[in-house]
């Protein structure tokens, strides 16, 4: 039976080394992997919101109460970002405020429209803002998330901590002249 042997992690650093192959022995062809160079790391620190988007779900502020709450049911989610037809960003819709006051006042939720019931106020970030500024946003608004939209306010997905948090870690490898032996 052939032994397994690990693999140390590749970092992007100046360090050359050698391909195993499957049955242990070493060939004789060297792989190299290079420094990224600085002009690189400035294109990465620069890089825009565009780079992190992920696609999101909407509502049409056409719907009535009841087919948007069916929708965030069906997602099994809290809220949603609210467009209009062509595609502009009007706020987000949550659960407990339609329930609260649609149910709550009386009215009729199949045929209650969703408009009066959206959250103007929401926090969002234009997609050729750089990764940089749109992270301060969110620390300063104490969110996890934020919707991206292009300079006329059309939707276009959303970035949240975490994946700026996974760019920053890579940017870091990138610069982190240590090599692993």
């Amino acid at each position: 039976m052939a032994s397994v042997r690990k693999v140390p992690r590749v970092r992007s650093t100046s360090v050359t080394l050698r391909r195993l192959s499957l049955n242990g022995r070493r060939p004789s062809k060297l792989m190299e992997q290079t420094k990224a160079n600085r002009l690189e790391r400035e294109h990465f620190k620069a890089r825009t919101v565009r780079d992190i988007i992920k696609p999101v779900k909407s509502i049409s502020n056409q719907v009535s109460v009841k087919t948007a709450l069916d929708e965030l049911q069906a997602r099994a989610i809290d809220s949603s970002l609210v467009i209009d037809q062509r595609g502009e960003l009007l706020g987000t819709l949550s659960k407990n405020t339609m329930n609260r006051n649609v149910g709550g006042l009386g009215h009729d939720p199949k045929t209650e429209p969703v408009q009066a019931h959206i959250e103007k106020n929401h926090t969002y970030c234009f997609e050729d803002q750089t990764i940089a500024e749109a992270e301060q946003m969110m620390l300063h608004a104490k969110i996890g998330e934020v919707s991206v939209v292009t300079r006329e306010k059309l939707l276009v997905g959303m970035i949240n901590i975490k994946a700026i948090a996974q760019k920053e870690r890579l940017r870091k490898d990138l610069e982190s002249p240590k090599s692993r032996a």
